[in-house]
């Protein structure tokens, strides 16, 4: 059996304060800082995983949760293989936002993205007020995958990442879609495969 490489594109969305830095710097660095400041504009990470025999890189991008921002958000989501669109289980708010985001990303994202949806925060038992059982059904009807992460106690934050990777290469089918490379291609045969065609 071959080993693939992937490179992936994944965008991170949802409202400001909902935990998306501190989402992907724990799952980057293993890191969690009390007071995260804003994104201004985008942040660039990458991370590679292992998963079912390939390789997948994910360039990541972290973008701005204020509304000024927003009309920026699609050079960045245009073209990606997966999305995580987080909200915070304690504000409502937050999850509406998130629904907009969905409803974006159905309209003009890549028809075969990968979406998860996380309601971060889960650490706040105390302060939901988003049921689990609401959010589920909402990510169920809309294809999404979903799962509840705490970006400061590290619960499910790699597996959203993990899951991601997962569902890519059966994503992949005959050809690659947008935001994603194959880069090592198991060789057919003998004959010999090259990139950069």
């Amino acid at each position: 059996m071959g080993h693939n490489n992937l490179n992936a594109k994944l965008v991170l969305l949802g409202d400001m304060g909902a935990g998306k830095s501190s989402l992907v710097i724990r799952f980057v660095k293993g890191q969690f800082l009390e007071f995260q400041e804003s994104t201004i504009g985008a942040a660039f990470f990458s991370q590679t995983v292992s998963v079912n025999n390939a390789t997948v890189k994910f360039e990541i991008w972290d973008t701005a949760g204020q509304e000024r921002y927003h009309s920026l958000a699609p050079m960045y989501y245009r073209g990606a293989a997966a999305a995580i669109i987080v909200y915070d289980i304690s504000s409502s708010d937050s999850f509406a936002k998130a629904k907009k985001w969905v409803q974006e990303l159905q309209k003009q994202g890549n028809p075969n993205m990968v979406v998860a949806l996380a309601g971060n925060k889960c650490d706040l038992e105390d302060k939901r007020n988003v049921t689990t059982e609401e959010a589920r059904a909402y990510a169920d009807e809309n294809g999404l995958f979903f799962l509840e992460t705490s970006a400061k106690t590290a619960v499910n934050v790699n597996d959203v990442f993990y899951e991601i990777a997962k569902k890519l290469p059966r994503a992949q089918a005959t050809q690659n879609p947008a935001g994603m490379v194959l880069v090592d291609r198991p060789t057919e045969g003998s004959r010999a495969a090259s990139c950069c065609g």
